[in-house]
C-alpha cells in the first residue's frame, strides 16, 4: 500500500498536469479560431475558376485528366507530424489503404504520422513533410505539381485525397475526394458547355482542360489543407479534453486512497494511544 507522502505527491502531479493539459487546450482553441479566418481566402478564386468549365464541353477532349485508362491510381492521405490527436491519423490512412485494395496503386503520405502507420500496413507510398500553415499554399502547389506531373506522365490515372474533415469543432470526419479523372457539374440552370462553339479558343480544347484543371487541383489542394490542419487542432482539442477527463477520475480516485489511508493511521494512532495508556494506568 502507498504511503500517505506518496499519495499526497501523486496528487499535486495529477495538479499540474491538469493544469498543462488545460494550457494546451486554450492553445489548440486559439490556433483553430486563428486559422478558421485564414482558409476561406480563396473561395472567390474557386468559383471564379470553375465558372470556365461551364464553357467547356469535356465529351470532346482527350485529355488524361479525363480518363483513366485503367492506369494505377494515386491516393493521397492527409496526416499529421504531431500525435495527441485520438486516432485520426490512423483512420485516414486505414481509408487510403482501403482505397488502393479496391484499386492498385499508390500512397502519397503527408506527415510523419502516416508515414509510421503506412509502413504498418506494408502498402507502397511516397513520404512527404507535414502542413505547415505559413507554408501550406506553396506546399499544395508543390503537391499538385507533383501529382499532375505523374498523371500526366501515364504512371497513374485516378487521383483522390483522403483528409480530415472538421464537421465541427467535437467532430471529425475523414471523407475520401475524387480529383481526377476530372468530372464537372455545371451551375443550376445551365447546361454543359453551354456557347462553346461561340468562344475561340487561342489554344487546344486540351491544353485549355489541362491548364483550368491544374488551377482547381491547385485551390483545392490548399483548401483541403486548411481543413486538415483544422481538424487537427479540434482533434487534438477534443483527445486533450478526454484525457482531462480520465484524469479527474483517477485524481478523485487517488483523493479517496489518500483519506482512507489516512484515516488508517488515524485510527492505528489513536488505538496505539490507547493502549499505551491502559499499560501505564495498571
Amino acid at each position: 500500500m502507498k504511503t500517505l507522502s506518496v499519495i499526497k505527491k501523486d496528487m499535486e502531479f495529477n495538479k499540474g498536469l491538469a493544469a498543462l493539459i488545460e494550457a494546451l487546450k486554450n492553445i489548440a482553441v486559439a490556433q483553430y479560431r486563428m486559422l478558421e479566418q485564414k482558409i476561406k481566402t480563396f473561395e472567390k478564386f474557386q468559383h471564379i475558376v470553375e465558372g470556365f468549365f461551364d464553357f467547356i464541353d469535356f465529351s470532346q477532349g482527350s485529355h488524361p485528366f479525363l480518363s483513366s485508362q485503367d492506369r494505377p491510381q494515386l491516393v493521397v492521405a492527409v496526416t499529421s507530424d504531431s500525435g495527441l490527436l485520438g486516432g485520426l491519423n490512423m483512420q485516414v490512412v486505414s481509408a487510403a489503404a482501403d482505397e488502393l485494395e479496391q484499386h492498385q496503386g499508390t500512397m502519397v503520405v503527408i506527415g510523419e504520422r502516416g508515414k509510421m502507420y503506412a509502413r504498418e500496413f506494408s502498402v507502397p507510398f511516397v513520404g512527404f513533410p507535414g502542413i505547415q500553415d505559413e507554408e501550406r499554399l506553396s506546399q499544395a502547389l508543390q503537391m499538385r505539381d507533383y501529382l499532375m506531373k505523374r498523371i500526366v506522365g501515364g504512371e497513374f490515372g485516378d487521383l483522390k485525397v483522403v483528409y480530415p474533415r472538421p464537421v465541427s469543432f467535437t467532430v471529425q470526419r475523414v471523407e475520401t475526394v475524387t480529383f481526377l479523372p476530372f468530372r464537372h457539374a455545371p451551375a443550376q440552370g445551365q447546361s454543359l458547355g453551354r456557347g462553346v462553339k461561340d468562344i475561340l479558343l487561342e489554344s487546344s480544347l486540351d491544353d485549355c482542360i489541362g491548364y483550368l484543371v491544374t488551377l482547381w487541383v491547385g485551390q483545392r489542394l490548399s483548401e483541403i489543407f486548411g481543413l486538415s490542419r483544422l481538424a487537427e487542432f479540434a482533434a487534438r482539442y477534443v483527445h486533450l479534453e478526454e484525457s482531462l477527463h480520465k484524469l479527474k477520475e483517477m485524481d478523485t480516485s487517488t483523493r479517496l486512497q489518500y483519506f482512507r489511508v489516512r484515516h488508517e493511521v488515524i485510527d492505528r494512532n489513536m488505538r496505539e494511544l490507547f493502549s499505551a495508556r491502559l499499560l501505564y494506568t495498571h
